[in-house]
């Protein structure tokens, strides 16, 4: 006789956006929904340079997972990603590649600093390495830590999520986002 199956009971299901329910409809508003969708489906561009990359593979195997929040499909392609993670220590030469990678992103598209060196160039005080992605591309949350741990890394993925979630669909088009990528020279 086999094994007696076992099912996961834990299972956690997004929650379901404030709307109106009648019978045999649900009704909400757009940017709700279009929030929920891109929330939980984020492509990741992984821009791994040092120690951090490493905690970053570590993220996505198989012990921490991050595929069981909605950002399993690593992308090694900027056209096809829309979350750009940024580890390690970049070099001022590095810079232009960088900008030119978020460029090509598909657009709407966020930033994460994993890491002391990708938020303020860490230990590494001196002119070669960038003192902070900020500097050539907006960043929109920082992940603390040299390295960060998996679990860091998985927290600052989620704060991501929730900001994407709660994001307006005209933010993007708003004068203060145009005046952000004013400032950093991107049309």
């Amino acid at each position: 006789m086999g094994r007696p199956v076992q099912y996961n009971t834990k299972i956690k299901i997004v929650k379901m956006p404030d709307g109106y329910t009648g019978e045999g409809f649900f009704a909400t508003s757009f940017d709700k929904v279009v929030g929920l969708a891109r929330a939980n489906s984020l492509w990741p561009l992984p821009f791994a340079t040092s120690c951090c990359g490493i905690e970053f593979m570590a993220t996505m195997g198989s012990h921490y997972d991050l595929g069981r929040f909605g950002a399993e499909r690593m992308g090694f392609t900027p056209r096809q990603c829309d979350m750009l993670l940024v580890a390690g220590t970049i070099a001022k030469k590095m810079a232009p590649i960088l900008r030119q990678v978020y460029l090509q992103m598909a657009e709407p598209r966020w930033v994460i600093a994993i890491g002391a060196c990708a938020s303020t160039g860490g230990i590494f005080d001196s002119y070669p390495v960038l003192q902070g992605i900020d500097q050539v591309i907006p960043v929109d949350v920082y992940v603390p830590g040299c390295p960060p741990r998996p679990e860091g890394i998985i927290d600052g993925i989620l704060k991501l999520q929730d900001l994407v979630h709660n994001e307006s669909l005209r933010r993007r088009g708003s004068e203060q986002y145009k005046g952000l990528l004013e400032s950093y020279n991107i049309q």
